[in-house]
């Protein structure tokens, strides 16, 4: 087999030539692919890098050749390490294992292709106006093609809180996509107000990196016009994302009420004291056709009475997460137990919701 230099090393045995059979001379154009690379790199902003390859085709044909030769051919691994010293000595960068943007290198085609590392920041979000969904929410009768459903926006809410976040972060990290995960959420008719809700933005392949956050979080809000609000902005990791996520946390709600008939204001506050404790909650219908249906237990921590008047109440509770608040308070056909509708006898509904705050 006729062999590079390299090759020769790496198998050990072979006839020395300007044509290697083994990787059709990769090794010799290292430098030539290394100034390639490192032309395209010059459009983003990172600080570390790695290299990666793939072996497939012809090249892995003859890897397993060799392989069942008894001949361990470790081509990706000297390779990687001849590019990404070429690519550190022409570019200043660092390689790291853990790196802003992956280069990896095709050794049957020789192209490349960059995989950048998304930036993700946490904060929190309030939401003070009603009908806008968290995330985008595409329309279910043309799914996002545009109709006149929606009025061919392909979309069943004019915006949502990831749109209001996202837009000018993509726009400032020059980035193609921005996705938001929040720590729960509320409904589209409800506001988030207090704190906020906790949550992280992640940057898809940004051009730019590192970026002032308080500019950042003046554009955002600038750009929302006081629907939606963020603040404490902070760069994270990707790990913050399944805390985020996973985190059970304990909300604190003020509900508007509506009563088909008069209660008393004692029997309501009996009421709101008996509703402390656990509550079996089966899948509300409303959402049942894209959750799964099953009975879940809370619990209700707190209650209180903030205002009454016949018909009208506006009542504060603490819940701990995955609580529905508007079944809890009218019962949803006996699907969630106890409810306030059927301790108190009389039909509740909620009119107005909003989340005060959602602890840590």
């Amino acid at each position: 087999m006729r062999l590079c230099r390299q090759c020769l090393s790496l198998i050990g045995k072979g006839e020395l030539s300007e044509e290697c059979e083994a990787c059709c001379n990769a090794f010799d154009r290292v430098e030539e692919f290394a100034k390639s690379i490192v032309k395209k790199l010059s459009g983003y902003e990172f600080q570390t890098f790695n290299v990666g390859s793939r072996v497939w085709g012809s090249a892995r044909a003859l890897h397993e050749l060799l392989k069942g030769r008894g001949i361990e051919y470790n081509m990706k691994r000297e390779f990687n390490d001849s590019l990404g010293r070429k690519i550190s000595e022409l570019s200043g960068k660092i390689r790291s294992p853990k790196p802003d943007i992956n280069v990896i290198f095709d050794l049957e085609t020789f192209n490349f292709e960059l995989q950048v590392r998304p930036v993700y920041i946490y904060g929190r979000y309030i939401k003070r106006v009603r009908n806008i969904s968290q995330t985008r929410w595409i329309c279910g009768f043309c799914m996002g093609k545009g109709c006149e459903i929606c009025n061919f926006t392909g979309k069943k809410y004019g915006t949502s809180v990831e749109e209001l976040i996202s837009t000018p972060t993509i726009g400032i990290f020059k980035a193609k996509d921005a996705k938001l995960h929040g720590a729960g959420r509320e409904d589209v008719d409800a506001r988030m107000l207090g704190r906020g809700r906790p949550f992280v933005l992640e940057v898809i392949d940004p051009r730019k990196r590192f970026v002032d956050l308080e500019e950042l979080e003046r554009t955002i809000n600038e750009y929302a016009r006081g629907k939606v609000k963020v603040l404490g902005l902070e760069y994270t990791d990707s790990k913050m994302v399944r805390e985020v996520k996973m985190e059970r946390h304990r909300k604190r709600y003020r509900v508007k009420i509506a009563f088909d008939d008069e209660v008393s204001t004692e029997s309501l506050i009996k009421a709101l004291e008996s509703l402390k404790g656990e509550i079996r909650q089966r899948t509300p219908k409303r959402v049942v056709h894209r959750r799964s249906d099953r009975v879940r237990v809370r619990r209700v921590y707190d209650t209180k009475l903030l205002f009454h008047s016949g018909r009208v109440a506006v009542v504060e509770i603490d819940a701990e997460a995955g609580l529905y608040i508007k079944e809890l308070v009218s019962g949803d056909d006996g699907r969630t137990q106890p409810s306030l509708s059927s301790i108190l006898g009389v039909n509740g509904r909620v009119e107005k919701l909003d989340v005060l705050d959602v602890f840590d």
